[in-house]
């Protein structure tokens, strides 16, 4: 082929000729270190229970959730993110299981705390969700409704308790406003001042949440669109970002991830502290589903999917592949 003047000039291709090329040049990389893995405590089983929408993932027995903390460690993820799931005629109206010092989440992560110390950052869900009879995220008033400022009183209780238990970081993923300054506050009145907050700043009412309402055997009845943001906006939350930054936010998050990346990215451009994003259970099951029927690669998926996530601007990944990941890249 006869090659007219001198054009291509330039050639972007030779820097992708080969493997160790494109490893040299790559813009992004992913390390263990980046990511942080979500489990799922149940009270009282003996054994691990299937989630049937998040293949390979497990509602996790006291016992069974210390060893993936250890293999966390071993495969070198910064966190792990925990979420309790208590036993069904324990759940009422205040979600008093969640502020227990003996709830399922408090002895676990008194659990994790002693089976790793600080060699893996033990993370609490803070939220009344999971132990709520009526699924909501907060206290009802007598309308239904859920009341933004009761609700606020709960979450300093919880702060409390997850903190005396062992948590190194606290997330409030309420999507309660003023919930970070309450929790901050909760936290300086019992001297925790070392306890870190990972802000859910902005956290969509998302349809990819579904397999999540399995996970944690959620009572949900209606939705949560009176707090969680419309996934029509976006200017909406740079301004959360700043009112969780004022009110002493340590670290923030983009939740769900994948559909979000534009979120993530004016989120990562406009803070110097540290930025995370939530790759959530829909988006999890979604590439599981696929793999499963053979209509993609599985393993090249989760990268590209934690690549893009990485690229965006998150610092760290919450992701069900935490470990798994990890053990790839190392």
């Amino acid at each position: 082929m006869t090659t007219y003047g001198s054009f291509p000039g330039t050639r972007p291709r030779r820097l992708r000729t080969t493997p160790v090329m494109r490893r040299m040049v790559a813009e992004t990389r992913l390390h263990p270190a980046d990511f942080i893995l979500p489990a799922f405590v149940r009270e009282g089983v003996s054994e691990p229970v299937p989630i049937a929408a998040m293949p390979g993932v497990v509602q996790h027995t006291r016992d069974t959730l210390k060893k993936a903390a250890a293999e966390a460690v071993e495969a070198g993820i910064s966190g792990i993110m925990l979420f309790g799931v208590p036993e069904e005629e324990k759940k009422d109206a205040a979600g008093t299981a969640g502020t227990d010092p003996d709830g399922i989440l408090q002895v676990a992560l008194r659990d994790v705390r002693a089976e790793v110390g600080d060699e893996l950052l033990v993370m609490s869900d803070l939220c009344l969700d999971e132990f709520t009879d009526h699924g909501h995220c907060g206290v009802l008033d007598a309308e239904g409704r859920v009341d933004n400022d009761a609700t606020l009183e709960r979450y300093a209780e919880m702060a409390q308790v997850q903190a005396d238990a062992g948590a190194h970081v606290v997330g409030p993923s309420g999507m309660m406003d003023g919930q970070i300054g309450v929790v901050r506050d909760a936290l300086g009145q019992i001297g925790r001042e070392d306890v870190a907050i990972l802000a859910y700043t902005a956290k969509y009412a998302s349809a990819f949440y579904g397999p999540f309402r399995e996970a944690v055997g959620s009572s949900l009845r209606g939705d949560r669109k009176t707090y969680q943001q419309d996934a029509a906006n976006a200017r909406e939350s740079l301004r959360e970002l700043a009112l969780d930054l004022e009110e002493g936010a340590d670290m923030v998050m983009v939740k769900p991830a994948g559909p979000y990346l534009d979120i993530l990215a004016k989120v990562a451009e406009a803070v110097d502290v540290p930025v995370a994003a939530y790759q959530i259970s829909g988006e999890y099951s979604m590439v599981e589903a696929a793999a499963e029927k053979g209509w993609i690669d599985r393993d090249r998926a989760i990268l590209e999917t934690l690549t893009g996530i990485k690229r965006a601007g998150a610092r760290n990944i919450l992701t069900y592949w935490a470990t798994e990941a990890a053990r790839t890249l190392r």
